[in-house]
């Protein structure tokens, strides 16, 4: 297929049958906020819990995709999920976002889940830039950028394991220490998490990208890249494997505590590494660490990609291989892929990028409802139990997985 061809197609479903959906079926507007579950007929579940990551996926997406279409009006989007993290989530006593609030805005579960606190910083620092460009908007601008620098402090301060190095699960509310630590109930409740510090990585990523942009003070510009630095070299030590893979869950010594492959965050994983490093700009480590992103992405497409069908399986445990076609493995291939092809120009990553793009128009997509069915199962059909859309199904693995390839292909 050829690269305009495919933009063309991709810019298509991103503009028409994504973002539209998300549009018209995410905000509860008697309660403020989103709805924290949609079902498969888009049925709307108003007394649901409402997470902050949600919230900061739909803050993050809506200003990405202003700042690519330099159109303003998807900023409306944006601007509602800013003033309900900042009305409902902003912890205003301790500083920091609650994990979670009812579906009437009061604080819910209260605790300082890492893992949430870096969304949200990623949302506020693409939302600061999306409104300084798009609307002139300094005022705005300089507060939701605030924000996002005193979450990047109070992680560093509470939540970074100063000694051995990555980020702790969890703190308490007031940020004391806490043994409640687990992210979700398919988690493990253990100290620390490849899926926490991966998601720090990409906020601090981002938070790095539009500070070397739109902010002055340099002091504050070099903290972030050190702590971005520190967390590249943690995660490619201590959760990378020898064979390629992630680790999942550790003690807090970096003891691994899990025998699972992830396929999906494989190879998600090699390309955020690879983009944290082309923001940090350190040319040492760039070359570093060029041949395990390209190697992860290989084992990835060699041992997780069902080339037969186009699309990447799930998980392996033990001898037990879950074979479910979830909707943001499938994203994260795509992006991952057309990176590896274009740091190797390997055909081999091509073919799959494009076959991956079949499956999701053929199979992933829901056609008739809106967006993507949240699940695959190995014969094709999709898992109706899994919900279309809330707290953890959002506009941003497909979404972003659409915009990287359109910011690419051009």
């Amino acid at each position: 297929m050829k690269s305009e061809e495919y933009k063309s197609l991709i810019e298509k479903h991103l503009f028409e049958h994504i973002l539209p959906y998300w549009e018209k079926f995410a905000r509860d507007p008697v309660n403020k906020g989103f709805y924290g579950k949609i079902d498969n007929d888009n049925k709307q579940y108003e007394e649901e819990s409402r997470s902050i990551v949600m919230t900061s996926r739909f803050l993050w997406s809506f200003s990405a995709v202003a700042r690519l279409s330099k159109n303003a009006a998807y900023l409306e989007m944006a601007d509602y999920a800013y003033d309900v993290i900042c009305n409902q989530f902003w912890d205003k006593e301790n500083e920091g976002v609650y994990w979670s609030v009812t579906f009437d805005g009061k604080p819910c579960v209260i605790k300082k889940q890492i893992y949430g606190e870096a969304f949200c910083c990623y949302g506020l620092s693409e939302y600061a830039a999306a409104v300084s460009e798009l609307r002139g908007d300094e005022s705005t601008s300089q507060n939701a950028l605030s924000k996002a620098i005193r979450l990047f402090e109070l992680l560093d301060q509470y939540a970074l394991d100063k000694k051995l190095g990555g980020y702790v699960e969890a703190r308490a509310v007031n940020w004391d220490i806490t043994d409640d630590w687990i992210l979700s109930p398919v988690d493990m409740n253990c100290p620390k998490s490849m899926n926490t510090n991966l998601h720090v990585m990409e906020a601090w990523t981002t938070l790095l990208r539009e500070l070397k942009h739109f902010c002055p003070d340099e002091e504050i510009t070099s903290t972030v890249a050190a702590s971005l630095s520190n967390l590249i070299v943690v995660t490619v030590e201590r959760i990378f494997q020898k064979d390629n893979h992630l680790a999942l869950f550790f003690d807090m010594d970096w003891n691994r505590l899990d025998k699972e492959i992830s396929y999906g965050h494989d190879i998600e994983a090699s390309w955020l590494l690879w983009e944290a490093l082309e923001v940090l700009g350190d040319e040492a480590l760039l070359k570093k660490y060029r041949g395990l992103v390209v190697d992860a992405a290989q084992t990835a497409l060699t041992e997780g990609f069902d080339k037969e069908n186009g699309c990447m399986e799930n998980k392996l445990e033990g001898k037990e291989r879950d074979r479910t076609r979830v909707w943001w493995n499938q994203a994260e291939s795509l992006v991952g892929f057309y990176n590896a092809y274009s740091l190797t120009k390997n055909n081999a990553f091509l073919e799959a990028c494009e076959k991956e793009w079949q499956w999701i128009e053929n199979h992933q997509m829901d056609k008739k409802g809106g967006d993507w069915w949240n699940e695959i199962d190995a014969d094709g059909n999709p898992v109706l139990s899994a919900h279309k859309g809330g707290n953890w199904k959002t506009s941003y693995h497909n979404g972003r997985a659409c915009m990287e390839l359109i910011r690419r292909l051009k």
